[in-house]
Protein backbone atom coordinates (compact mmCIF):
# COMPACT_ATOMS: atom_id res chain seq x y z
CA UNK A 1 0.00 0.00 0.00
CA UNK A 2 0.61 3.25 -0.70
CA UNK A 3 -0.16 6.84 1.55
CA UNK A 4 -0.30 9.43 -0.88
CA UNK A 5 -1.59 12.94 -1.09
CA UNK A 6 -0.71 15.85 -3.98
CA UNK A 7 0.99 19.31 -2.53
CA UNK A 8 2.97 22.09 -3.25
CA UNK A 9 6.45 22.22 -1.38
CA UNK A 10 7.33 25.39 -0.09
CA UNK A 11 10.69 27.20 -1.52
CA UNK A 12 13.68 27.73 0.69
CA UNK A 13 13.19 31.75 1.60
CA UNK A 14 9.54 30.58 2.55
CA UNK A 15 10.71 27.39 4.96
CA UNK A 16 13.02 29.39 6.54
CA UNK A 17 10.17 32.06 7.58
CA UNK A 18 7.98 28.88 9.03
CA UNK A 19 10.87 27.54 10.85
CA UNK A 20 11.64 30.66 12.58
CA UNK A 21 8.29 31.55 13.53
CA UNK A 22 8.15 27.77 15.28
CA UNK A 23 7.74 27.57 19.26
CA UNK A 24 6.30 28.63 22.26
CA UNK A 25 3.33 25.82 22.71
CA UNK A 26 5.30 23.40 25.24
CA UNK A 27 4.91 20.09 24.12
CA UNK A 28 3.84 20.68 20.30
CA UNK A 29 5.42 18.34 17.36
CA UNK A 30 6.66 21.25 15.48
CA UNK A 31 7.28 20.12 11.50
CA UNK A 32 10.63 20.17 10.12
CA UNK A 33 11.90 21.74 7.16
CA UNK A 34 11.31 18.40 4.61
CA UNK A 35 7.44 18.24 6.39
CA UNK A 36 6.21 21.53 5.67
CA UNK A 37 3.91 21.75 2.39
CA UNK A 38 0.32 22.78 1.32
CA UNK A 39 -1.83 20.05 0.64
CA UNK A 40 -4.05 20.26 -2.47
CA UNK A 41 -5.33 16.73 -1.61
CA UNK A 42 -5.18 13.83 0.61
CA UNK A 43 -5.95 10.65 -1.13
CA UNK A 44 -4.71 8.11 1.61
CA UNK A 45 -3.58 4.41 0.94
CA UNK A 46 -3.99 3.24 -2.14
CA UNK A 47 -2.08 -0.12 -3.88
CA UNK A 48 0.19 0.35 -6.36
CA UNK A 49 -2.20 0.14 -9.72
CA UNK A 50 -4.34 2.78 -8.74
CA UNK A 51 -1.29 4.67 -7.39
CA UNK A 52 0.07 4.54 -10.97
CA UNK A 53 -3.32 5.70 -12.87
CA UNK A 54 -3.30 8.74 -10.20
CA UNK A 55 0.12 9.65 -10.97
CA UNK A 56 -1.24 9.49 -14.75
CA UNK A 57 -4.36 11.25 -14.16
CA UNK A 58 -2.20 13.97 -12.37
CA UNK A 59 0.21 14.57 -15.39
CA UNK A 60 -2.77 15.41 -17.64
CA UNK A 61 -4.28 18.56 -15.71
CA UNK A 62 -3.66 22.06 -17.20
CA UNK A 63 -3.20 25.00 -14.84
CA UNK A 64 -0.86 28.26 -14.58
CA UNK A 65 2.36 28.70 -12.57
CA UNK A 66 1.34 31.09 -9.67
CA UNK A 67 2.70 32.87 -6.61
CA UNK A 68 1.17 32.45 -3.12
CA UNK A 69 2.65 34.29 0.09
CA UNK A 70 2.20 33.20 3.66
CA UNK A 71 -0.72 35.07 5.72
CA UNK A 72 -1.32 34.57 8.93
CA UNK A 73 -1.61 31.60 11.65
CA UNK A 74 -4.66 29.74 12.89
CA UNK A 75 -5.34 26.57 14.87
CA UNK A 76 -7.95 23.32 13.83
CA UNK A 77 -9.15 21.74 16.73
CA UNK A 78 -11.77 19.02 17.60
CA UNK A 79 -14.33 19.53 20.25
CA UNK A 80 -12.72 23.05 21.57
CA UNK A 81 -9.15 21.42 21.98
CA UNK A 82 -6.67 22.39 19.46
CA UNK A 83 -4.88 19.53 17.62
CA UNK A 84 -2.24 21.81 15.05
CA UNK A 85 -1.63 25.22 14.53
CA UNK A 86 -1.22 26.36 10.57
CA UNK A 87 0.06 29.03 8.40
CA UNK A 88 -2.38 30.27 5.96
CA UNK A 89 -1.60 31.01 2.28
CA UNK A 90 -3.08 33.35 -0.56
CA UNK A 91 -4.82 34.18 -2.49
CA UNK A 92 -7.17 31.26 -2.05
CA UNK A 93 -8.80 31.26 -4.88
CA UNK A 94 -5.98 30.00 -7.20
CA UNK A 95 -5.15 27.76 -5.26
CA UNK A 96 -8.67 26.52 -4.46
CA UNK A 97 -8.80 26.10 -9.03
CA UNK A 98 -5.97 23.95 -8.66
CA UNK A 99 -7.17 21.53 -5.71
CA UNK A 100 -10.67 21.10 -7.82
CA UNK A 101 -8.85 19.98 -10.59
CA UNK A 102 -6.70 17.91 -8.72
CA UNK A 103 -9.66 16.75 -7.23
CA UNK A 104 -11.28 16.21 -10.68
CA UNK A 105 -8.69 14.16 -12.02
CA UNK A 106 -8.50 11.66 -8.89
CA UNK A 107 -12.32 11.48 -9.26
CA UNK A 108 -11.69 10.39 -12.58
CA UNK A 109 -9.04 7.61 -11.48
CA UNK A 110 -11.41 6.17 -9.45
CA UNK A 111 -11.38 7.87 -5.93
CA UNK A 112 -14.07 9.38 -4.08
CA UNK A 113 -14.67 13.50 -3.81
CA UNK A 114 -13.68 15.46 -1.31
CA UNK A 115 -16.28 16.29 1.01
CA UNK A 116 -14.56 18.49 3.01
CA UNK A 117 -14.12 22.03 2.86
CA UNK A 118 -10.98 23.23 1.42
CA UNK A 119 -8.62 25.74 3.44
CA UNK A 120 -5.22 26.12 1.80
CA UNK A 121 -2.46 26.07 4.88
CA UNK A 122 0.90 24.60 6.09
CA UNK A 123 1.07 23.16 9.11
CA UNK A 124 3.40 24.40 11.53
CA UNK A 125 2.84 22.07 14.48
CA UNK A 126 0.61 18.78 15.72
CA UNK A 127 -0.43 19.14 19.18
CA UNK A 128 -1.82 16.75 21.87
CA UNK A 129 -3.48 17.00 25.10
CA UNK A 130 -0.59 17.78 27.16
CA UNK A 131 0.48 20.71 24.41
CA UNK A 132 0.08 24.11 26.16
CA UNK A 133 -2.13 26.56 25.07
CA UNK A 134 -1.67 28.07 21.62
CA UNK A 135 -3.27 31.31 22.10
CA UNK A 136 -0.34 33.06 22.55
CA UNK A 137 1.23 31.72 19.43
CA UNK A 138 -1.69 32.52 17.56
CA UNK A 139 -1.72 35.89 19.01
CA UNK A 140 1.81 36.85 18.58
CA UNK A 141 1.77 35.31 14.61
CA UNK A 142 -1.24 36.75 13.29
CA UNK A 143 0.46 39.23 11.13
CA UNK A 144 3.27 36.39 9.78
CA UNK A 145 3.63 36.92 6.10
CA UNK A 146 5.69 36.25 3.65
CA UNK A 147 6.32 38.24 0.00
CA UNK A 148 4.55 36.28 -2.48
CA UNK A 149 7.03 32.86 -4.48
CA UNK A 150 6.34 31.34 -7.80
CA UNK A 151 5.14 27.94 -7.81
CA UNK A 152 5.67 26.15 -11.04
CA UNK A 153 4.80 23.06 -10.33
CA UNK A 154 2.94 20.57 -7.59
CA UNK A 155 4.02 17.42 -6.12
CA UNK A 156 2.62 13.66 -5.81
CA UNK A 157 4.11 12.78 -2.39
CA UNK A 158 4.43 9.11 -0.72
CA UNK A 159 3.75 9.50 3.06
CA UNK A 160 5.26 6.87 5.58
CA UNK A 161 3.95 7.17 9.03
CA UNK A 162 6.81 6.93 12.07
CA UNK A 163 7.73 7.49 15.60
CA UNK A 164 8.94 10.77 15.09
CA UNK A 165 6.42 11.93 12.97
CA UNK A 166 5.69 11.52 8.83
CA UNK A 167 8.02 10.69 6.80
CA UNK A 168 7.01 12.68 2.93
CA UNK A 169 8.82 11.61 -0.09
CA UNK A 170 8.29 13.13 -3.63
CA UNK A 171 7.27 10.70 -5.87
CA UNK A 172 6.57 12.38 -9.04
CA UNK A 173 6.77 15.93 -10.07
CA UNK A 174 3.75 17.85 -12.38
CA UNK A 175 5.20 21.20 -14.33
CA UNK A 176 2.68 24.13 -14.13
CA UNK A 177 2.02 25.97 -17.29
CA UNK A 178 4.57 29.34 -17.92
Amino acid sequence: MHRLFVGLRPPPAMREALLAAMGGIDRARWQSAEQLHVTLRFIGEVERPLAEEIAIALGNIRFPAFDLAVSGVGSFDTRGRPHSVWAGVKPHETIARLHRKVDQALVRSGLEPERRAYLPHITLARLNSASGPVDRFLDHHADLSTAPFRFNNFLLFESTLASEGARYEAIARYRLDP
